[in-house]
């Protein structure tokens, strides 16, 4: 029997989501692509309700990607009842976590019930959601689930800008300062928050590296830089392997 891969989105595709959806497909010819914006996942009421959402042009972009399957669950279908919320744990309230209080929580609870429903053998995400990848992993171990999770590299634009949906949103003059990111996260341990603030439109959440391990800022053979902030009211975030 084929295996069958599995590609969760919030819609509002783009090359980065084709991306995943490709590498699922070049490894089985059964991809489930579904399209859910969970309301779980939002502290912001406002942030939900901005959350851009183009059904067409997602629906174009998954088939062209290589999906067998794109599916729009309604909330109904998803959170028949009030759900049981899977809880985070520890590392799912620091960084994201902190700022956006109950967000992991919210991912891993509709991440928890596609599984359930789609019933995959894989299933991609991206590591520009470095936290969360770690946390799905995480509730797969917790949970036994049969399912593999696939970490794919993020996909950046020319100035090395991580593909975002919420990209969109930005003005011009936003998106090109937005570059600013990058050139941080390349940057020495010392000169990070430096070249950060030297982008006045720029508000910084958080910018340290990490070991991936365990999420702590601590010496570790891998770390990893990590960023989140603001730019023209947009939070944006962003993560890199870091070497000394």
């Amino acid at each position: 029997m084929a295996e069958k891969g599995f590609v969760p989105t919030m819609g509002a595709l783009h090359a980065g989501h084709a991306a995943l959806i490709s590498a699922a497909r070049k490894r089985s010819n059964h991809v489930v692509v579904s399209i859910f914006v969970n309301p779980l996942q939002f502290n912001d009421p406002k942030d939900l309700e901005k959350y851009p959402r183009t059904p067409d042009h997602d629906r174009e972009l998954a088939l062209a990607a290589g999906a067998s399957e794109v599916w729009f669950p309604t909330v109904e279908e998803i959170y028949p009842s009030n759900p049981e919320l899977v809880k985070a744990g520890p590392i799912g309230e620091v960084f994201e976590g902190f700022s956006r209080p109950g967000h992991f929580d919210g991912v891993l609870t509709v991440v928890k019930r596609l599984f359930d429903l789609v019933q995959p053998d894989f299933a991609i995400f991206g590591e520009k959601d470095f936290q969360q990848l770690f946390l799905i992993k995480q509730m797969v171990r917790n949970f036994n689930l049969p399912i593999e999770i696939i970490a794919h590299p993020t996909i950046r634009e020319a100035d090395g800008l991580a593909l975002s949906s919420r990209n969109i949103r930005l003005s011009s003059e936003d998106r090109a300062k937005a570059a600013i990111i990058y050139k941080a996260l390349n940057s020495s341990r010392d000169q990070m928050n430096a070249v950060l603030a030297s982008e006045p439109a720029w508000k910084t959440d958080y910018a340290t590296i990490i070991n991936p391990e365990n999420f702590k800022e601590e010496f570790a053979p891998k770390q990893r830089a990590i960023i989140a902030g603001w730019i023209g009211g947009i939070r944006l975030i962003d993560n890199m392997e870091y070497k000394e």
